[in-house]
């Protein structure tokens, strides 16, 4: 594997500010699976019609009482904020993790608030077609991407009356590699005028008195904030060495339109899986806000899912436990009659409420890496993008895919010419 060690180092050093390894080992393949021209349309499909069914419910919950987005999962402090709608859709960029199986693709989850997984698909997956010599299934989607920000932070901006050309910022944990290096490249992507990024710990929230808003260090007022890989329920949570509720007083100026937020909180009324058992629960009872088409949609990619193990323990089935909010992952638990078949070792986000969702298989395939061949299970992620389905990959990993999953680019084969 030599060949292949030195070949993926000399392709990948190429690619400035991009973390093809992460905790010190290989994260990125030097590898293109071929895929059909027609799995581009069904994963499209999947996510355009996917998405207009979170919009819909999204639309309803959005109006519910309290005591129902608590049972959402939602935590008192983010009620203030959860019905909050200043951008004519849900979410900027969102991503539905899905998986093929004999009956089609199925939903695991929809990342609609901070999803990952954005450079390797608008950027790299392309390169490593090139260097296949395969069609990128991803071609032009980094140039939607950047219109559809600089579209949302003119809505943005709009919401909260600035009327002059706004002062962007992105922002992320400097630290972490993949975070800062997303924002980056979406800044990158973007083209706007005068933005920047700037390190979280350097925003200031200044939250009484006539110069109350959110500002860089240099004291100059920030007018939107795009905080992408920022879990909103973590803000919430934010306090400062003092104790000062530094992430409440930042959503209270959200809310009073002293600043921008990007991702809207729209996006995090989206983002508990609890949503998909809501969903799944008016598909049974075939609610009447939902139309025969709806039903149909719902049908044919949600999977089961529910808030208690009964329904599961009824039938004997395999079922998956997940928190309402986590990631990578963590937390989750594989079941069956009751019993735990396999769990994950780190817990972060056991604290919320779980869902019990019907357990899938992953399709599995040989990838190539440093350590040589290995059997990897494949999960698709594909992003929503301004309500466009846009681009689309996948990761390879262990069943129930984790933060050591690797990336694995793919290429429509047969492909008569690239770029």
């Amino acid at each position: 594997m030599d060949n292949y060690y030195d070949k993926r180092n000399l392709f990948y050093e190429t690619i400035h500010g991009f973390w093809d390894r992460l905790y010190g080992v290989e994260y990125a393949l030097y590898d293109c699976l071929e895929i059909e021209r027609e799995d581009v349309f069904d994963v499209r499909q999947a996510t355009k019609e996917s998405y207009a069914i979170y919009k819909k419910v999204n639309e309803i919950i959005r109006f519910a009482p309290d005591e129902s987005l608590l049972g959402l999962g939602f935590s008192e402090k983010a009620l203030p904020f959860l019905r909050l709608s200043l951008l004519p859709y849900e979410t900027v960029i969102g991503r539905f993790d899905f998986v093929k199986t004999k009956e089609g693709l199925k939903i695991l989850e929809f990342n609609s608030d901070t999803p990952t997984f954005i450079r390797e698909l608008f950027d790299v997956n392309g390169l490593v077609c090139k260097e296949y010599k395969l069609e990128n299934p991803n071609q032009n989607e980094a140039e939607w991407l950047g219109k559809a920000i600089r579209n949302s932070i003119f809505h943005c901006a709009q919401a909260i009356g600035v009327t002059a050309h706004p002062y962007v910022v992105f922002t992320a944990h400097e630290e972490d590699i993949e975070d800062r290096e997303t924002m980056v490249y979406l800044m990158h992507v973007a083209q706007i005028k005068g933005a920047t990024f700037v390190p979280l710990r350097d925003i200031q929230v200044v939250s009484a008195g006539i110069e109350c808003g959110v500002y860089d260090t240099s004291g100059n007022k920030i007018d939107v904030l795009y905080r992408h890989t920022y879990p909103l329920e973590a803000l919430l949570e934010d306090v400062t060495d003092d104790q000062f509720p530094i992430g409440i007083e930042f959503m209270k100026l959200v809310e009073k339109k002293k600043v921008g937020l990007l991702n809207p909180t729209s996006a995090f009324l989206m983002q508990s899986k609890v949503i998909m058992a809501l969903i799944w629960g008016m598909y049974e009872h075939r609610h009447p806000l939902l139309t025969e088409h709806e039903l149909e949609v719902i049908g044919r990619y949600f999977l089961p899912t529910y808030l208690d193990e009964e329904p599961f323990l009824e039938t004997g089935d395999r079922y998956v436990s997940k928190p309402a909010f986590g990631r990578e992952g963590d937390t989750v638990v594989v079941k069956q009659n009751g019993k735990t078949i396999y769990s994950q070792k780190m817990k972060s986000y056991d604290h919320y409420v779980k869902v019990y969702q019907q357990y899938v298989d992953l399709p599995v395939a040989t990838i190539r890496t440093e350590n040589g061949s290995a059997k990897a299970h494949l999960l698709i992620g594909s992003f929503i993008i301004n309500e466009k389905p846009s681009a689309f990959g996948i990761r390879a990993g262990a069943q129930i895919t984790d933060n050591l999953s690797y990336f694995l680019p793919c290429g429509v084969k047969g492909a008569n010419e690239w770029t």
